[in-house]
C-alpha cells in the first residue's frame, strides 16, 4: 500500500480511465444492479480535464457491443448520425499516382459498406460524453480531472484498488500552498482501462507477468486532424482508406478520410512503430501524405481546426495479455483488444468492459467480498464474438511484419477468405528493438510545410489546446538522464526528436556548445510514443498533475 497518510473513498469497483471499454463496464455494472435491486458503488476516474478530452480515434464504429448495451441506443440519442455509404481503398504509388483497388481485392475486414452490419463515422470522444451520461444516469460517479498515479497492492499481491495523483507538487518535488496529498480510491475490484501502454497496466502486466507466453505488444502511433469543409465538396459518410506512399517498403502503415457531419472531414495516418529508420518522423510523414491529389481534393478550400496523436496496441491476439489478476483486471486497448485487420477497436474494447462487468458482478452478488482472481472472465472473454474476431484476424500484424506489405497482405488476404485457418505467425521482437544505426540509414530530409495542407509541429500541439502547468514536476522521466546524449544521440541521431508528434524532446547546445537533451513536457499530447520507442527503453510516462490535450470532437 502508499506510505502516504491519505483519505480514502470506498466503493465496490473502481475503473481507471473513462474511455469506451471503461465506460461500457460501468453502465453494465449499474444495469445489472438495478436489474435486481442490488446496492452497488462504482466510480469511473479520468486524467482528463472532461470526459473525451483525451479520447482520439479515426473512427468507425460496429456498433454490435453498443446494441448489447443499449439496445435504444438511437432513442437515447446516441452520437451515431453518418452511416458509412460509400467505400474506398487506394495504394499510393508515388507523390502523385494512386490505383484505386476493385472491391474483390480489399480484404473483407476493409469493408465498412454492405453486409449485415450498419457502420458509423463518428468522434470518439463524443461517443464517450454520451456514455459518462448514461453511466451517471444509471448511478456510476465518474470523476474527471483524477489521474490514477498508483495501484495499490496490498502485501499480499492483491490490487486494492489505486491513488489519484498529489497535486500542488513543485518542479522539484516539494510541497507548493494548496498541496493536495492524491486519494486511495479502494475498491473489491478495480478494473483498468487506460487505452494503449496504459502507465497502470503496464505496471501491472510487469507486476504479474501477465505477458508470459505471449508475443511482445506491437504498436502504431495514429495521428489526425479534423477538417472544415465547404459543403459542396462533403459527402457525409465516405470513408476512404490506402497504404503505400509516402512510406517506403519498409515502414508499414496506412491513412484513413472519413466523411463526418457538419461538413467536417477526418484524416489521419497510422504508421507502425517497427520502422528501422531513425531519420524518420511520424508527423512529417502524415503532413507530406496530405498533399497527395487523392487526398488534397477533400481538404483543399478547407480549415484544419483540430490535431491530436494517440498510440495503438495493434498486436493482436497473439500479444493479448492475460487479463485478469488478485482484484483487477486490464480490459479494452489497455489490455491490447484492437481489431487491426479492421482498423476497429471500439466495438472490441467495448466488448471487453462488457464482459468484465458481467464477471465482476455475478462474483459480487454471490457475496464475493473482492481481491480474488476472476478465473470465469477468461472462459467468458474466450467465448465472446470479440475473441472470435480477434482469433480470425491474429495473422494480421505479424505477417506483414515477418513478410513485408505486399507478401504479408497477400498472406492476409487468403487468410480472411479460409475464415483465419492458415499457420500461426508470430513477432517476437519488440518494436524498440527495430531502429537501425542513424548512419545506416538514409537521412529523410522533409519538405517545408506551406500552411495550408501541411503545417508544423507547434501549430498542430496548438490545436490540440494541450496545456500543462509549467511548476510541476516533469511527467516524462529518464530512468538515465544522460543516456540520450551518451548513446541515443551518436548512435541513432536522439530519435526522440521526430518520433514525438508533439516537439517535446529536443537536442539544444548549452552555454559551452554541448548538445543537450531538453524535455518540453508542457507539450505533450500523451499519446505514449516514447514510452514505446525509445530504443534503450529510457523513458517512462507517468500521470502529471492535470493537464494534456482538450480534443473537441475527436
Amino acid at each position: 500500500m502508499s506510505q502516504v497518510e491519505r483519505e480514502f473513498l470506498e466503493f465496490d469497483v473502481v475503473i481507471v480511465g473513462a474511455g469506451p471499454s471503461g465506460l461500457a463496464a460501468a453502465c453494465r455494472l449499474m444495469q445489472q444492479a438495478n436489474e435486481v435491486g442490488h446496492e452497488l458503488s462504482v466510480c469511473v476516474v479520468e486524467k482528463g480535464s472532461e470526459v473525451g478530452a483525451h479520447t482520439l480515434s479515426g473512427a468507425i464504429l460496429e456498433p454490435r457491443a453498443l446494441e448489447e448495451l443499449f439496445p435504444d441506443w438511437a432513442d437515447r440519442r446516441a452520437p451515431l448520425t453518418v452511416p458509412a455509404k460509400r467505400d474506398e481503398v487506394y495504394l499510393l504509388q508515388d507523390a502523385q499516382k494512386a490505383v484505386k483497388l476493385p472491391n474483390a481485392l480489399v480484404p473483407p475486414s476493409m469493408h465498412n459498406t454492405g453486409g449485415d452490419i450498419m457502420r458509423y463515422v463518428i468522434s470518439a470522444g463524443n461517443l464517450c460524453r454520451w456514455l459518462a451520461e448514461q453511466a451517471e444516469d444509471l448511478g456510476v460517479e465518474v470523476f474527471p480531472g483524477f489521474a490514477a498515479q498508483e495501484a495499490l497492492v496490498d502485501d499480499g499481491g492483491v490490487v486494492r484498488g489505486v491513488v489519484t495523483g498529489d497535486m500542488g507538487v513543485d518542479a522539484d518535488g516539494k510541497p507548493m500552498d494548496g498541496y493536495t496529498p492524491g486519494l486511495e480510491l479502494r475498491a473489491k475490484y478495480t478494473l483498468f482501462a487506460e487505452g494503449a501502454r496504459g502507465h497502470l497496466g503496464k505496471r501491472l502486466i510487469e507486476t504479474f507477468d501477465l505477458a508470459k507466453g505471449r508475443d511482445p505488444q506491437h504498436y502504431g502511433i495514429g495521428l489526425k486532424e479534423l477538417w472544415d469543409v465547404p459543403a459542396d465538396q462533403h459527402e457525409p459518410g465516405l470513408v476512404l482508406h490506402g497504404s503505400g506512399w509516402p512510406l517506403d517498403k519498409h515502414t508499414h502503415g496506412g491513412w484513413f478520410l472519413y466523411h463526418a457531419d457538419n461538413s467536417q472531414v477526418v484524416v489521419g495516418l497510422i504508421l507502425d512503430l517497427a520502422y528501422q529508420n531513425p531519420w524518420l518522423s511520424p508527423f512529417d510523414e502524415f503532413q507530406r501524405l496530405k498533399h497527395h491529389p487523392v487526398l488534397a481534393k477533400h481538404l483543399k478550400g478547407g480549415k484544419r481546426v483540430a490535431y491530436g496523436a494517440r498510440a495503438i496496441a495493434k498486436g493482436g491476439l497473439n500479444c493479448l495479455p492475460k487479463m485478469t489478476f488478485p482484484g483487477g483486471l486490464l480490459i479494452g486497448c489497455d489490455a491490447g483488444t484492437l481489431n487491426f485487420a479492421k482498423i476497429k477497436g471500439l466495438h472490441t474494447a467495448m466488448k471487453s468492459g462488457l464482459v468484465a462487468a458481467e464477471t465482476v458482478f455475478e462474483a459480487l452478488s454471490k457475496g464475493d467480498t473482492g481481491g480474488s482472481e476472476l478465473a470465469a472472465f477468461e472462459d467468458k472473454w474466450q467465448s465472446s464474438w470479440a475473441y472470435a474476431e480477434l482469433d480470425k484476424s491474429r495473422n494480421f500484424g505479424p505477417a506483414i511484419h515477418k513478410y513485408g506489405t505486399v507478401a504479408g497482405g497477400a498472406y492476409n488476404f487468403l487468410d480472411q477468405l479460409v475464415g483465419g485457418k492458415l499457420p500461426r505467425v508470430h513477432d517476437t521482437r519488440p518494436d524498440h528493438t527495430r531502429l537501425l544505426k542513424a548512419e545506416e540509414c538514409e537521412k529523410i530530409d522533409y519538405p517545408r510545410p506551406d500552411g495550408v495542407l501541411s503545417f508544423d509541429k507547434l501549430s498542430s500541439v496548438f490545436l490540440s489546446n494541450t496545456n500543462h502547468e509549467e511548476n510541476q514536476p516533469c511527467h516524462l522521466r529518464l530512468k538515465d538522464p544522460e543516456l540520450p546524449i551518451r548513446e541515443n544521440l551518436p548512435e541513432f541521431a536522439e530519435p526522440a526528436q521526430r518520433y514525438c508528434p508533439a516537439g517535446v524532446y529536443e537536442v539544444v547546445e548549452d552555454a559551452d556548445g554541448q548538445p543537450r537533451f531538453q524535455i518540453n513536457f508542457q507539450n505533450c499530447v500523451h499519446c505514449k510514443t516514447c514510452d514505446i520507442k525509445d530504443p534503450a527503453q529510457n523513458i517512462t510516462w507517468v500521470a502529471p498533475q492535470g493537464g494534456g490535450p482538450n480534443y473537441p470532437n475527436m
